[in-house]
């Protein structure tokens, strides 16, 4: 295992890029649906655009705005989607220019099959005069689900929606979500810039519901042995974010939002920013935790141990520096211990070692690093050897 990550380090080299300029790095904003399903409107997506820049959120990336499923309800003679009249009664062009204006993109929800997950029109035979719609509108982002697919292979159903995109001249990143059923990191790259990898997420640690819904830490594990797939461009998508819901605890906000930065995850809120409390917005905005996530090298980061419930997970990072989370999963405080030699540092030199969220410079003796970790809970650190002859 050593001797495998070593060698990736090595062909690691210089930060790569996007091929089409889109997600060079993971893509960072709001969702509707973890908080509100269905209940959205014009008035709230409104209000959320504002909060998004008075919270600080905007400043620290944050800059899609995406509505889920349930703002459309019809199509009109030609064949064009048609937004609910009620609740978004100035229509989403209007929308999105006020959205644009709060220095925000603008994102919308479609879905590959005949009807979306809430049973409102899919985009299976119409992927051309949607796109269109949704580049008039002034579009910047699609999540495209899986619902009442009806057979369709999804190599071509996403291609479709994909051609679409791109012939509209707009540049609009096309985020695909059929949950990793065909294991789409080995194929969708050139069609999207992300792909969900995984069911979708629930507001708690460690549960699954009957219909595939899964918690953070069942997430976290079907991420392990994906990293050779991502990078600026084409990223693996664990699903969005649930810290500010309530269905975690500190610890495990903390938790979640360190994974998500440290494998290369879009993260994108899913909570009410209107009524953001300090403690979710001090994880979310937290600035060194997201340079992680943002990083230009655009690596993956990957399990390099465990001793039971204490794991030590490692990013390489473009100067040189490793990002490393010690993580205990277990119910009692524990010990954990990374040393520089498994994270692919040199072991013979110091190293400067950073804890992300204390925000403070810790000392080390040379070569490993031990820190004690609560349950559920990650210290995350930056390790940035000393090169200094």
């Amino acid at each position: 295992m050593r001797m495998l990550l070593v060698g990736l380090l090595l062909l690691a080299g210089a930060p790569a890029r996007a091929a089409d300029g889109l997600a060079a790095t993971p893509p960072m904003g709001w969702n509707s649906w973890n908080k509100f399903g269905c209940n959205v409107s014009e008035s709230l997506l409104k209000a959320t655009a504002d909060a998004l820049v008075s919270t600080g959120m905007k400043d620290a990336g944050y800059q899609y705005l995406v509505i889920d499923d349930c703002w459309q309800v019809s199509r009109d003679g030609q064949g064009r989607i048609v937004a609910d009249p009620q609740r978004f009664p100035s229509g989403m062009k209007a929308l999105a220019d006020y959205v644009h204006g709060k220095g925000l993109k603008f994102g919308l929800y479609s879905d590959a099959g005949t009807g979306t997950c809430e049973k409102r029109p899919g985009s299976k035979g119409h992927e051309e005069i949607d796109a269109r719609t949704y580049a008039e509108w002034g579009a910047d982002y699609l999540k495209y689900d899986w619902c009442n697919s009806e057979g369709q292979d999804p190599h071509e159903a996403y291609a479709r929606m994909s051609r679409a995109l791109r012939a509209t001249g707009r540049p609009i990143v096309f985020s695909m979500c059929e949950w990793g059923t065909s294991k789409p990191w080995t194929w969708a790259q050139g069609v999207a810039q992300l792909w969900r990898s995984t069911g979708d997420i629930q507001d708690c640690w460690d549960c699954g519901k009957s219909w595939g819904g899964m918690g953070v830490v069942h997430i976290i594990d079907l991420l392990a042995d994906l990293y050779p797939y991502a990078g600026p461009g084409h990223w693996n998508d664990p699903d969005m974010l649930e810290v500010g819901n309530g269905g975690l605890s500190p610890a495990e906000s903390r938790a979640h939002f360190s994974f998500w930065a440290l494998l290369a995850a879009p993260l994108i809120a899913g909570n009410d920013v209107r009524s953001v409390s300090r403690e979710t917005l001090d994880i979310l905005t937290n600035p060194e935790v997201i340079a992680v996530d943002q990083d230009a090298l655009g690596m993956q980061g990957r399990k390099v141990r465990d001793n039971g419930p204490q794991e030590v997970w490692m990013k390489p990072l473009a100067d040189g520096s490793r990002a490393v989370i010690l993580f205990n999963r277990g119910t009692e405080p524990s010990d954990v211990t990374v040393s520089w030699e498994e994270i692919g540092l040199p072991t013979a030199g110091k190293a400067t070692v950073r804890d992300l969220w204390a925000k403070s410079d810790l000392s080390a003796p040379t070569a490993r690093f031990q820190a004690k970790v609560g349950p559920h809970d990650v210290v995350m650190v930056k390790i940035t050897p000393d090169l200094q002859p």
